[in-house]
């Protein structure tokens, strides 16, 4: 059994302006002349965590992490104005061009699995490989299954606290409701249903309860953002076409991909995973029988590692980082 590589510091930060009166937290760790990697957070609005770094042997990788739009140290925080799935795109291009980076890889979960997929179809020949975990393809039976019905059956007491800040009569359209409580001028009803709603999502991440992700997901500063942003990009389907993402399959022909993805996975059902594996046909799926969501969990670190010593394997005698 794999684990987390041991604790290590940035060797740089900086805050990287990205127009339209936003800046974004960046860092960079591990080798500076090892295989770039950029780690795409989850969310969107989750942010960036130093155990993120640990993914990585720090010998080989040069290890990118940053916070899109509004979520983790970025400004302004919990912003939604000018704040898309386009924009985030615009803001990799940005890290990669400010890094003279020519050619890098993608890792990211759940929600960055999704802008690790449109951002590798827009621009494919800046991409080396791609590890992803938690597919989410931001269809919408996806959002109904957790924000209105599906992930409801399965932890029906949870769904109860998820449910008490709105009221019966407004239920029929949860992702409504709770869109306009937390882009409205009330500030108690906004917190409230920012905790309820990160919490909902804290609850059914992993397989077995785990104390930390609750205390994480239980600090006002990351619930805000993680749900007034998530409620925005999903209240506009991710801003994204329907099914847009297996339908521009074709553009990742070429890119290797190691898809890692827990068979109890209640945020995102392993359907999304297999169903991309179909269509990408330079990828390779592992299903992790004894896991949810998370990337916490003890069998996905496992996946997650061995994925990341297999690209370093694989790309160990290039050097594609510099420009």
């Amino acid at each position: 059994m794999h684990i987390l590589y041991p604790d290590i510091k940035p060797y740089l930060t900086q805050m990287l302006p990205v127009g339209d009166g936003h800046e974004i937290y960046m860092e960079q760790s591990g080798n500076p002349e090892g295989i770039a990697v950029l780690f795409v957070h989850g969310g969107p609005g989750a942010g960036t965590q130093k155990i993120d770094r640990r993914f990585f042997d720090p010998e080989r990788y040069r290890i990118i992490l940053f916070d899109q739009r509004g979520s983790g140290r970025s400004t302004p925080h919990a912003s939604l104005e000018n704040n898309t799935t386009h924009q985030l795109i615009s803001d990799i291009e940005k890290i990669r061009e400010h890094l003279q980076i020519e050619r890098w890889l993608l890792f990211g979960g759940s929600w960055g699995s999704t802008l690790s997929l449109v951002y590798a179809q827009s621009h494919a020949e800046k991409v080396m490989g791609m590890i992803l975990r938690g597919i989410f393809l931001c269809r919408q039976k996806d959002i109904h299954w957790f924000y209105q019905q599906g992930a409801s059956m399965i932890f029906p007491d949870y769904w109860e606290d998820y449910l008490h800040p709105i009221p019966a009569a407004e239920r029929q359209d949860l992702l409504k409701a709770y869109y306009q409580r937390l882009t409205g001028s009330n500030e108690l009803a906004k917190m409230a249903c920012a905790k309820a709603w990160s919490l909902w999502e804290a609850h059914c991440a992993t397989l077995r309860p785990n104390v930390d992700m609750i205390e994480a997901f239980s600090d006002p500063h990351r619930a805000l953002s993680l749900a007034r942003i998530e409620a925005h990009y999903f209240a506009h389907q991710g801003f994204l076409e329907e099914n847009q993402i297996l339908n521009n399959a074709t553009a990742l022909e070429g890119i290797p991909g190691i898809i890692v993805h827990g068979r109890y996975d209640m945020v995102c059902p392993l359907d999304n995973a297999q169903s991309l594996h179909h269509v990408w046909h330079d990828s390779e799926l592992h299903i992790i029988r004894d896991a949810g969501h998370a990337s916490r969990e003890p069998s996905i670190i496992d996946a997650l590692v061995r994925a990341t010593r297999s690209m370093a394997r694989r790309f160990s005698d290039v050097n594609p980082s510099r420009a």
